[in-house]
């Protein structure tokens, strides 16, 4: 048994067998010393959200760093990169090329070391940099790779902030705090705009440096500083001893995560036939069909990186059009907070997705029958908040690809998932052009399709969890099943 201190946190990887035997003695005295267990419980649900709120934060960050070229865009960056034709939209959607292909290997290496305090703020520092590095480019091609790069390092965060939460947390409290993490999105459009605001607003012809290239260093430092104080904060994983928490609250940390075990299903026999987490993942139909369902709706949420864009259609200039997204936003923002809520106190998910996606659809259709400044307006209201959908179907991805014992097949498959998906963000590059604009009719009417198609997607696959459900409730009558329930 080996053990290393690390800002005050002592990082112990245990044997198997050493796990389980220490396991189940901290778990007596769980059950010895607090027989009330939610007093416990509440201590630790307490701990753990104030060390997870820094995923927000990073979050925040991790999206502005990536879409701060739109921001760009309104002052002058394609004129002086000589852009022609699609280049910036290809500028946007190589990111997610990187992107894609660096999240299973990284998740996979993420799971096996049980390190996130130190991988994850070592890929933010790295990205960081890079960003910096954009406000050197000089034409289309260094631009085009330094994206690439940025996608390749970014890959890392977003499926293993999911992969933290799933370890710590159980399915009824996965929702809100997904929510809280997804909020990140909302709050860098809305905040991201306000800062580039700022720095376009009152940076240009400083030290002979265009007001958008110090957009990208000052954000790009700006990463580099978080990334040193996650690494103080950010939790590793429950297998892994923590001073942060008492031994019983670690021992109750443990025991939430046994009894979030999927029983009596399939994913069990993959385990002890010795299936590796990669194989599990994609010889599950359900892991293909949830990809395709959250590409749909990425390409139905592929508004948010041109929002700048679409708020300039209003007809204001490029500061105002910019402070005109905050708003929307932070809408958006209240919007999944409470929703999210709700759902995982009703203990249900696909009502809620529906709920924003129509709402959301409500507005695509408002901003493609008029040009009226106020409608439209209105309109980037209701186009926001469709997160909202977002965000609750990624919490009801967690909860419906878990494994025995929070197995590397989740972490395969959150990762894979997230990939796949991020082809509805390449292709989305490419569906607000600028010459459908002003009115986006031709935009619009494709993010209505996506959205219908991934609604009918997510009731499809509802009622087969429903279905799933019936036959576990049959198995816990005979003893075969632990009670371990999907939400719908």
């Amino acid at each position: 048994m080996s053990s290393e201190p690390f800002h005050g946190v002592a990082y112990e990887r245990l044997p198997c067998e050493d796990v389980d035997a220490a396991f189940e003695g901290s778990l007596d005295a769980v059950n010895h010393e607090f027989p009330d267990r939610q007093l416990v419980e509440r201590r630790l649900v307490h701990k753990l959200d104030m060390r997870m709120s820094i995923l927000v934060v990073i979050y925040t960050i991790n999206y502005i760093d990536r879409s701060n070229v739109a921001a760009a865009r309104l002052r002058g960056f394609e004129d002086d990169l000589h852009l022609e034709g699609q280049q910036f939209n290809t500028i946007l959607s190589i990111l997610y090329i990187g992107y894609t292909l660096m999240q299973v290997p990284s998740n996979m290496y993420l799971n096996k070391v049980g390190r996130p305090s130190i991988y994850l703020p070592a890929c933010m520092v790295i990205w960081g940099l890079i960003t910096v590095l954009m406000g050197t480019m000089k034409g289309f091609i260094g631009a085009a790779c330094i994206r690439f790069s940025l996608g390749f390092v970014e890959a890392a965060f977003y499926p293993g902030a999911l992969l933290i939460l799933s370890k710590w947390y159980k399915p009824r409290e996965l929702g809100q705090r997904t929510a809280i993490l997804s909020c990140g999105i909302m709050i860098s459009n809305a905040f991201g705009s306000l800062i580039a605001s700022a720095i376009l607003d009152r940076m240009d012809g400083v030290m002979g440096q265009a007001a958008w290239r110090w957009l990208f260093y000052i954000e790009g430092l700006m990463t580099v500083v978080v990334a040193i104080c996650a690494m103080f904060i950010l939790p590793d994983f429950p297998d892994t001893s923590a001073r942060w928490l008492t031994a019983e609250e670690h021992a109750l940390a443990r025991m939430r995560m046994k009894e979030d075990v999927v029983g009596g299903n399939e994913d069990m026999d993959d385990f002890k036939g010795g299936k590796s987490g990669l194989k599990q993942a994609l010889s599950d139909w359900k892991v293909w069909w949830l990809a395709l369902a959250m590409t749909s709706l990425k390409l139905c949420l592929s508004f948010g990186t041109f929002f700048p864009t679409i708020s300039a259609t209003l007809g204001y200039n490029s500061t105002v059009s910019l402070l005109l997204c905050v708003p929307p936003w932070l809408f958006a923002t209240y919007a999944a907070f409470e929703m999210s809520r709700r759902s995982d106190r009703a203990g249900e998910r696909f009502g809620h997705i529906t709920i924003s996606l129509i709402v959301g659809i409500l507005g695509f259709l408002m901003a493609m029958s008029t040009m009226n400044t106020a409608v439209r307006y209105i309109s980037m209201f209701l186009m926001a908040q469709m997160n909202t959908g977002f965000i609750i179907f990624t919490a009801w991805v967690s909860n419906s690809t878990s494994g025995p014992s929070k197995s590397s097949k989740q972490a395969v498959a959150l990762a894979f998932i997230n990939a796949f998906s991020t082809l509805g963000n390449v292709v989305g590059s490419y569906v607000w052009q600028k010459a459908w604009g002003p009115s986006y009719w031709i935009s619009c009417a494709i993010c209505i399709g996506t959205g219908v198609l991934f609604m009918v997607m997510s009731w499809i696959f509802r009622r087969y969890l429903m279905q799933l459900n019936q036959e576990i409730a049959a198995k816990v009558e005979t003893g075969r099943s632990n009670g371990f329930r999907y939400l719908l």
